[in-house]
This record gives structure tokens, C-alpha cells and sequence, in this order.
């Protein structure tokens, strides 16, 4: 447990607390650790001691910021209370509360009124926001999960995801936000405005706008420009930026045989590759293409030819732009970094 509240603490000292606190919890939710443990990250959450008590049987566990037992005996909740079910759990703060002791008190509760046997509806509706974005849920459950987050069901939005690690400046945007579980690992989902097109994130992927019924199609397009983003060059992603194309790039199989995808590992061995395919799949000529590129025209024919060559077709005729340009995305997805663990080290000094 100390272990992974070591790590989330390294992913970035500027995320937000709050985040840490639901992706701690969670992690020993899923973990089905014991109450001790559940107390013990409390109590290093807050810097205080944490408490736990129940009336049935008579149970007292106090437990200190290093994780040892403290004495219970005769000792009783104090500071910051929360009661349900005849379960009480607390924090000993002495002085002013902290900004976030409401959140590790919120999920403390929660986590041992889980480990308790109860607590599974309050664990539905903390989740609203991922049953929102799970396709596999019918709809109908999904625009009441929306009408609880006090979102408009005829209204438009979009999804934005960040890893848990991402760096935030300035104003954060403002909609239903939680930590959730994908293939890719436990990520920010954000759903904002549809007229919002670019937030203060770093990495991050803003999905395509559309009604909340098809919320999990805009977080699928929002994973999609996450894994797009590259650091430091393109920090964030729209998903408007290429359109329709990520929409099938979003809902293809990741395993799916692709043999131009293939042609193209030999392709990205020259060291213009990168440059030189962005600027053709932007470009509407080989010139334009040039000048995308900082080459002259001569030089772009040149790589074109070579391209051909080991593509075996044309990447700036009819199809074989399309050919191209999916082959090219599909390749950045399957070789993305983005979501790679920065070092500790590198994250302190990113926020000095």
C-alpha cells in the first residue's frame, strides 16, 4: 500500500490531490485490501491519524500517517467525522480541516462500508460517470447516469482524457470528472461543453462532439487523440483535427491485420519519415506538401518516390492518400509513448 501511494505521489506534484485520493482508493477497492490498509492510506493521505469503528461486533482501529497501530482503548471517533450503517470512520485533524480531507473521509467510508459488505449503491452512483461512458451499458441507463451528473440529455458534449500523471495549467474545465478503468489503464475522463476545443492539459485527447447517448463513442475518439499526443511536440489532440478518421480508428479492432501499417515499419527507419508523412496526409499538393515540411519540392518528390517504392502505391494519388494517412495514424497509435510513466525526477522538475 505505501508502495502505491509512493508512485501516485510521483506521478506529478501538481495533478490534483483529489485525483490521487480516487485512484488510491480505488486501486484498494479492486485490491480488496483490509480495513487497516484502507485506514493506513488515509492516514497518509490527511498526515493525520485515521479511525474506524463499528458497533456490531464492538470494533475500534485507529491507525497512524506510517501505518502502525495507534491504542484504542477507551479512544472514540474525533475531528472529522462520518457515520452510516453503524459503521464510523475519521480523521484526527487537530487545527483547520485541509482542502481534501472531505474527499479521503468521502472514500474512506465508501472503501470500508465495501469491505463491510455494503456500500455497492453508493459505489453505483459514485460511478456515474463511468456507466455514462460504457458502451455496453443500454442506453436508457446511461441518460439517467447523465440526468445525475446534471447533464443536458438533449444538450452536446465531448469527452476529454488525461492520464492520471497529465500536467495541468490555468483553469480546468468544468463537468462531471472521475478516474476511469480502461484497456489502457485507469485514466481522467472529463465530459465538457461541446464548444470547448482545447483545455490546459498536457498529455490530453478531446473527443468528437455529440448527444449523451453516444458519450461512449466521444471517449473512444478521446482515447484515440491521447494516444495521438506526443511529448514535448504535441501535448494535446482534438479529435476534430481528423475527423471521420478517428472514428473508425476509434472503433477498429487494436489487433487488426494491416498490411500497409506493416509496409510502413521499414518506411519509418529514415529519419524524415515522421515529418515528411504528417505534412503529405495535411497537404492538398506535393508543393503545399513541401512547404509543411520545410523542404524544397525536389526534395518531397524524392521521398515520395521512395515511399512508393516501398509502399507499392502512390501516397499522393486518389486512395493512396487515404491509404496512407490510416496507415501512418494506426502506426503512431501502436507505437504511442504518451501513456508511459515519466520519471519521478522529470515530473518534479516539469513543475518547477
Amino acid at each position: 500500500m505505501q508502495e502505491l501511494l509512493g508512485k501516485i505521489a510521483a506521478l506529478d506534484p501538481e495533478a490534483s490531490l483529489g485525483l490521487r485520493v480516487i485512484a488510491c482508493f480505488d486501486e484498494l477497492i479492486i485490491g480488496n485490501v483490509n480495513t487497516r490498509a484502507l485506514l493506513s492510506a488515509a492516514a497518509s493521505l490527511a498526515g493525520c491519524n485515521a479511525g474506524y469503528a463499528q458497533e456490531h461486533p464492538r470494533r475500534v482501529v485507529r491507525v497512524t500517517p506510517r501505518g502502525e497501530l495507534a491504542p484504542s482503548d477507551g479512544a472514540g471517533p474525533g475531528g472529522l467525522v462520518q457515520q452510516a450503517d453503524g459503521l464510523t470512520v475519521w480523521l484526527e485533524r487537530e487545527g483547520p480541516k485541509h482542502a481534501n480531507d472531505d474527499m479521503i473521509l468521502e472514500r474512506l467510508a465508501l472503501s470500508v462500508r465495501i469491505r463491510c459488505g455494503q456500500g455497492t449503491q453508493d459505489l453505483d452512483n459514485r460511478r456515474d460517470l463511468g456507466v455514462l461512458l460504457d458502451g455496453a451499458v443500454p442506453v436508457d441507463e446511461r441518460q439517467l447516469a447523465a440526468t445525475r451528473l446534471g447533464l443536458s440529455t438533449t444538450g452536446s458534449h465531448r469527452v476529454v482524457a488525461a492520464p492520471l500523471f497529465a500536467l495541468w495549467g490555468g483553469a480546468r474545465p468544468r463537468g462531471p470528472e472521475d478516474v476511469v478503468p480502461t484497456s489502457l489503464g485507469s485514466l481522467h475522463a472529463v465530459v465538457v461543453p461541446s464548444d470547448c476545443t482545447t483545455v490546459s492539459a498536457s498529455p490530453a485527447g478531446i473527443g468528437i462532439a455529440c448527444g449523451v447517448e453516444h458519450l461512449p463513442h466521444s471517449f473512444r475518439t478521446a482515447l484515440v487523440a491521447l494516444r495521438l499526443c506526443s511529448l514535448p511536440g504535441t501535448p494535446l489532440v482534438n479529435a476534430d483535427e481528423y475527423a471521420g478518421l478517428i472514428g473508425l480508428l476509434a472503433d477498429a479492432p487494436s489487433d487488426a491485420h494491416m498490411p500497409d501499417v506493416d509496409l510502413l515499419d521499414d518506411v519509418m527507419t529514415h529519419a524524415w519519415a515522421c515529418p515528411t508523412l504528417d505534412a503529405l496526409i495535411r497537404a492538398g499538393s506535393l508543393r503545399q506538401a513541401a512547404r509543411l515540411g520545410g523542404v524544397h519540392h525536389s526534395t518531397m518528390q524524392q521521398r515520395v518516390d521512395v515511399i512508393a517504392a516501398m509502399m507499392g502505391f502512390d501516397p499522393i494519388d486518389g486512395l493512396g492518400r487515404t491509404r496512407l494517412g490510416i496507415a501512418y495514424l494506426v502506426w503512431r497509435l501502436r507505437h504511442s509513448r504518451v501513456l508511459d510513466l515519466p520519471a519521478p525526477n522529470a515530473a518534479v522538475e516539469a513543475s518547477a
